[in-house]
């Protein structure tokens, strides 16, 4: 079995993420338009015909731009805390009764063999939520849209083979940059987004349990940019003792492209 996943696009601009297996495929977020999705999708060699399900973390426009469009255009069930729902049905247009499913935070899920669990995260929306996928022994996380560095949410990801982590913004560029002083204030919260020396803390604790492959992702456009954020966060590894490409892998998903088709195997192999 194989637990194949590509971040589509991961940015403050737009965010979408393919999950699946050889029965399943699964979208998280669809935060960009929908033909710009299904192009990518197909790049990836996966037919949205195909596509299992939409799992939302949240209801800001950068995650569900287009997921009205896809769930009525294809059929797609799509997947949703109750605080989400409420939150973005009147943004997102009519989702058929028969795909609208309520998610409840800490509760798994199946779809197909694919086990999911969706567990709560600290950002200023209703009810979000990141997501742990599971297929035999492969694990992978997603945790973005995230204020803090926090045992809640960290004992979720801790362990997986492979995690997408916020690295959203520089703390200097943030303050020297053009955004309102309450959107900056939003940002740097505990319910905001993570820095990079947040993301950079967290993937020490990830790498030491076990983690081996982490992609930073939604990094914003204005405050941060790929260089400056791999750089910090693997000198924080670096400090803690761990060496880039022996203890774990570390890339950036790009903003407006797939970073590449990764598959899980039991005992950790990452193809692209």
């Amino acid at each position: 079995m194989e637990l194949f996943f590509s971040p589509l696009f991961s940015g403050s601009s737009g965010n979408c993420l393919y999950v699946g297996d050889q029965r399943s495929h699964i979208l998280v977020d669809a935060g960009v338009s929908a033909s710009r999705i299904l192009t990518s999708l197909r790049r990836i060699g996966v037919d949205p015909k195909t596509l299992s399900a939409l799992l939302v973390t949240h209801e800001h426009s950068d995650h569900i731009k287009g997921i009205g469009i896809l769930s009525r255009k294809f059929d797609i069930p799509v997947y949703a805390t109750s605080g989400t729902w409420l939150a973005m049905e009147d943004k997102i247009g009519s989702v058929s009764a028969e795909n609208r499913r309520v998610i409840r935070p800490e509760e798994d899920f199946y779809i197909g063999d694919i086990d999911i669990t969706a567990f709560p995260t600290p950002h200023d929306a209703s009810e979000p939520v990141g997501f742990s996928f599971s297929l035999g022994e492969a694990r992978f996380c997603v945790a973005t849209d995230i204020g803090c560095v926090k045992d809640q949410w960290m004992e979720y990801v801790i362990g997986s083979d492979a995690v997408l982590l916020e690295s959203n913004y520089d703390p200097n560029m943030l303050a020297a940059g053009p955004y309102p002083y309450a959107l900056k204030q939003r940002i740097h919260s505990r319910r905001g987004h993570l820095s990079n020396d947040d993301a950079g803390k967290a993937a020490v604790r990830l790498v030491g349990s076990g983690t081996r492959f982490i992609i930073l992702g939604h990094l914003s456009k204005e405050n941060n940019f790929p260089e400056l954020a791999l750089q910090i966060v693997s000198g924080k590894l670096e400090e803690a003792g761990y060496i880039i490409g022996r203890d774990a892998d570390l890339i950036v998903a790009p903003r407006d492209e797939s970073a590449g088709l990764f598959s899980l195997r039991s005992g950790f192999e990452t193809d692209t």
